[in-house]
């Protein structure tokens, strides 16, 4: 087991890992946009990213890979983690949306929209959703399960993440199909429709 004076370490090494990751997918988003994606090699993306390919490599394990991250996940899982039990699932994810997302810089957000677009508008990309979409439901159930102190077997807790997902993949939809759409207002006009009870 290693000791406390070890751990400060690792943090700062696995927030170095994370802070090249997010930059490899950045450099590779904007070349995406300028060039196209099947334009875009993974050594033009390497360049760019100031790394070698086998850099990029050892963080993606392909093309596809490199869109389908979401960098935004840890810090969700982090600012709910933050937020008091006391505050229903739903709730909580509103406030935790617009703490992360109503943070970001114009950059940040368009380049967020370009993923989103570039997902549905890539075949390849579009076919490894259905992928995605497996790897988010076990995200949100073991964050709901977190947050209500119930097992992620329980019915309910699977209930209230495909519901999530839905929205999720509606407000995804929504984007890919407006150039106006705002991720954070349509996601939370979302999750308001789910807290109603979809009245």
């Amino acid at each position: 087991m290693p000791s406390s004076a070890d751990r400060p370490a690792t943090g700062l090494r696995e927030r170095k890992k994370e802070k090249t990751r997010a930059a490899i997918q950045q450099h590779a988003l904007r070349l995406f946009r300028d060039q196209g994606y099947e334009a875009t090699t993974v050594e033009q993306i390497a360049a760019a990213a100031e790394v070698s390919p086998s850099t990029f490599f050892r963080y993606f394990p392909t093309k596809e890979e490199v869109v389908m991250l979401d960098v935004y996940d840890p810090l969700l899982l982090e600012a709910l983690r933050s937020l008091p039990k006391e505050l229903g699932v739903i709730p909580a994810m509103r406030v935790t949306l617009r703490q992360i997302f109503g943070r970001l810089n114009p950059e940040q957000v368009e380049l967020e929209r370009e993923r989103q677009h570039l997902i549905f508008s890539t075949p390849e990309l579009r076919a490894r959703l259905l992928d995605e979409f497996t790897r988010t439901a076990e995200f949100f159930v073991a964050m709901i399960a977190e947050r209500m102190g119930r097992p992620a077997s329980d019915l309910s807790v699977r209930v209230m993440a495909g519901a999530l997902i839905g929205v999720a993949i509606m407000t995804m939809w929504e984007l890919s199909r407006d150039p106006n759409a705002s991720f954070l207002e349509t996601f939370d006009a979302g999750l308001a429709q789910l807290e109603s009870g979809l009245a």
